[in-house]
């Protein structure tokens, strides 16, 4: 079934679709660049290569990096762990139960090395997903290269640093959104002087996709966000083209096959317009240059396999959209760090795609199409149209500020969810053509273990404070503080200069914090849009008549406390949940994002709630739900304990011994989900009732009242188990 789209396909087209569209005859590697950035395109060099992974310990990652680059890999991304991205040290508290899970550890310089080893960082590229912990992490890298006399302007890349769609989806910042732009100017005026190789923003639509937006609205965030880095940088005096030329983009391509193509090329065409608008000159600086990496979103977490269809399919696109580099997802992602045989696999599909099938041979195929140039046409101008609806309600920032962004992105995942459970929208074998039969091809989990990780990441960074020069990392991170503080100095230069002399990363953060306090950002809310799209649905209609009746039992709407714990800050999947539940008739509680199970604990029990539910996408929840289970126990609170997210069953067992009552895995649908919920908090209510009329048929009255009391204590808690 087709799905609804802000620019719908049409059935067929013809020639009258192409009237009006002002590109068509351009040639590739002129403006506007639609059929691609450079002339010759794949027929002379095919794009990247560039495999995203990072394993927890850096001597693994460089294992998998070196194996990867003797097997055709062109480039490296490196995949850091929460705690290294949120600027935290292995030893801090706030990141004890998720170091190594997401990514690889790094601390120090020494970590740095580590994970570089053996490989000449003067002829390879590296891409580094870093934004919030820019700083300390890009200082790292430079000072681990500088100590292999390797110079700053030989080394090549691109640094993330985007550091606005962090408010709007993925949550990895640090600080505020001002100090937050400061630290974005300060490494791009860095690198323009010190590292013209080196590529100081990849401006990502990637994230939007992820989180829930079509692809109109994925372009109006990218260059809304571009056009921000762009005013601030010219702001300081660099010229556009300089900082054009500093710029590439990353993109997400999703199942949308036709739209995912159109989308790619309409990003050029967009930003040679809006390029050319804010000053650039140049054909190179108006020239956007782009990564992809398949969806990850649209990975099942059932019958794995299917997903390898997808990330070709995908892949095709994002190759005949004209992309310069590409990261294709393994198939077992859905469910945990890819192993090396689907990792493999994955990055076979791209030599496939290159050397077998002829996809390097022509430019811009697409060319010429009457339905491809008519939708490109067409979501550049739905694209405009939002990027201009942001401009004139105050730019990027405002959006943020407002939460407009962030509503309008989880409204897009609310309404494909609701689609998604409707049978609306098709998941092979999750909605639509499931099999009979046990999934015996389920791929087994890559576990990593957190603990021994914090353990080796803790003893090295004591070995390292041992070596170092106290006085001068004393002395280098008070400069750090300084300029934070007084507004000068480049704070990526001074960063380096703290990781010369052995500061931490946590350690770096830290002396910013002084001046800048984390960010906490206020939740958005994206209500009545799933209960709307699904109100003439009969299940939908059956889940909210059990919440209403729930409800009349109770005499107040059941309350849910939903949890992100630890430094997870992917919340598509928990901000769809507590829609939904909203629409049906739940109260719901939201502790803040990286909330800590005694936060979790005493919200619990100051809001009285009659469930707790916890979202673990980063694999966390081994050490932090047990935690929580603890925590509760301690506030006297011992309602039903519900998990939902990337558990793998092997975890879940585990949880089920430690006392949480249910699992929600990708593929639940928000009616069983909710059906489920009322049948737990029912249930409770039952055990309770049930134990206090057997407390008062047996005990003497005088004993009766603590002895209910206590008991119902004992039975809360036993119904977990």
């Amino acid at each position: 079934m087709s799905r609804p789209r802000r620019v719908p396909l049409k059935p067929l087209y013809t020639s009258a679709d192409l009237d009006g569209i002002e590109h068509l005859g351009s040639q590739p590697g002129a403006q506007p660049f639609v059929r691609g950035p450079y002339a010759s395109m794949y027929t002379s060099k095919p794009w990247t290569i560039r495999q995203y992974a990072g394993y927890a310990d850096a001597a693994d990652s460089n294992l998998a990096f070196r194996r990867a680059l003797a097997q055709g890999a062109q480039g490296l991304s490196v995949a850091f762990d929460l705690p290294t991205q949120l600027g935290y040290d292995s030893t801090d508290d706030e990141a004890s139960a998720d170091v190594g899970l997401a990514g690889v550890a790094i601390d120090t310089v020494d970590d740095m090395a580590r994970l570089f080893e053996g490989i000449a960082l003067d002829r390879v590229s590296v891409s580094m997903t870093m934004n919030g912990a820019v700083l300390p992490v890009l200082a790292a890298y430079i000072v681990a290269a500088e100590e292999r006399g390797i110079a700053k302007a030989a080394l090549s890349g691109t640094v993330q640093n985007d550091i606005l769609k962090e408010f709007m989806v993925r949550n990895a910042y640090v600080f505020a959104p001002e100090p937050s732009m400061r630290i974005v100017a300060d490494v791009a005026q860095f690198l323009s002087e010190h590292m013209p190789r080196f590529k100081a923003l990849s401006v990502s639509g990637y994230h939007f996709q992820e989180a829930g937006a079509d692809a109109s609205l994925e372009l109006a965030l990218t260059f809304a966000n571009a056009r921000e880095y762009l005013r601030s940088l010219r702001a300081r005096g660099l010229s556009v083209d300089a900082v054009c030329e500093q710029l590439s983009f990353f993109f997400g391509v999703g199942t949308d096959f036709y739209t995912e193509i159109a989308k790619l090329r309409a990003a050029r065409l967009l930003w040679s317009r809006i390029a050319a608008e804010e000053g650039a000159s140049t054909p190179k600086s108006r020239a956007l240059r782009m990564h992809c990496q398949t969806s990850g979103w649209s990975l099942s977490a059932t019958h794995t396999q299917n997903n390898v269809v997808r990330t070709t399919v995908e892949a095709m696109a994002a190759v005949f959209g004209g992309t310069q580099s590409l990261h294709t997802n393994a198939h077992d992602e859905a469910l945990a760090l890819p192993s090396a045989s689907a990792a493999r696999l994955a990055r076979d599909t791209q030599l496939i795609l290159q050397r077998e099938m002829g996809l390097c041979d022509v430019i811009d195929p697409w060319a010429g199409s009457y339905m491809m140039e008519s939708l490109t046409s067409d979501l550049a101008e739905q694209a405009r149209a939002i990027i201009d609806e942001i401009e004139a309600g105050g730019g990027a920032r405002e959006a943020i500020r407002t939460g407009w962004a962030q509503q309008q992105i989880q409204a897009g995942a609310a309404a494909t969810q609701a689609r998604i459970d409707a049978g609306e929208q098709v998941i092979v074998g999750t909605n639509a053509f499931q099999a009979t039969e046990a999934d015996d091809d389920a791929p087994a989990c890559v576990s990593i273990d957190g603990e021994r990780v914090r353990v080796q990441q803790s003893r090295r960074i004591a070995e390292v404070k041992r070596r170092r020069d106290e006085c001068r990392v004393s002395t280098t991170l008070s400069a750090l503080t300084r300029a934070a503080h007084d507004d000068a100095g480049n704070l990526l230069a001074l960063t380096i200069d703290c990781m010369r002399a052995r500061a931490t990363v946590g350690e770096c953060t830290r002396a910013l914090e002084a001046v800048w306090p984390r960010h906490e950002p206020a939740p958005a809310d994206a209500t009545r849009v799933y209960g709307g799209a699904r109100i003439q649905d009969a299940a939908w209609r059956a889940a909210c008549a059990h919440v209403a009746r729930l409800e009349t039992e109770l005499g107040r709407k059941p309350r849910l406390l939903m949890t992100k714990l630890g430094l997870d800050g992917h919340d598509r999947g928990a901000n769809i949940v507590t829609a939904a539940l909203k629409d049906a008739g739940f109260h719901v509680e939201v502790t803040g994002l990286f909330a800590s199970p005694m936060e979790a604990a005493e919200r619990a029990a100051e809001e009285r709630c009659d469930v707790v539910g916890v979202s673990s996408l980063a694999g966390a929840h081994g050490t932090l739900v047990p935690q929580l289970l603890r925590e509760l126990a301690r506030q006297d609170v011992h309602g039903p304990i519900v998990v939902g997210g990337i558990v793998p069953d092997e975890d879940a067992r585990f949880l089920r011994k430690q006392g949480v009552n249910e699992i929600f895995n990708p593929g639940v649908t928000m009616h069983e989900l909710i059906e489920r919920l009322v049948q737990l908090i029912e249930a409770h209510r039952q055990d309770i009732r049930t134990f206090s009329r057997s407390i008062s048929a047996a005990a003497p009255r005088s004993s009766q009242r603590k002895a209910v009391q206590e008991g119902r204590r004992k039975v809360e808690g036993s119904t977990r188990r």
